[in-house]
């Protein structure tokens, strides 16, 4: 992961958040390029949002946000993408408690 990417991890962690809200995180799945079918799901696979955001646990929330940034790290789209986050509001982050 590069420098860039890895920096944006630790501001986050600092904050205690997980993951964007699920409109902003959908809106970043949208931003990732080369994303393909696989069976019947995704690479990468989708956010956990909808359905799933009730089901799934703030860890793996967790997990899937950091796959999307890999992917967008391994794709060379990170200042895009960092772009976008950075731009988001502290309200528009999930932090286990909204």
């Amino acid at each position: 992961m590069t420098d860039k990417m890895t920096r944006f991890i630790e501001v986050i962690d600092q904050n205690g958040w997980f993951c964007p809200q699920p409109q902003r995180w959908n809106r970043l799945w949208e931003m990732l390029p080369e994303k393909n079918r696989v069976g019947a799901g995704w690479n990468p696979p989708l956010p956990l949002i909808l359905a799933a955001w009730w089901e799934a646990s703030d860890s793996a929330k967790r997990a899937r946000f950091i796959d999307h940034l890999r992917w967008a790290d391994d794709h060379d789209v990170t200042d895009e993408v960092l772009t976008f986050l950075e731009s988001l509001s502290s309200e528009d982050w999930f932090n286990g408690n909204n």
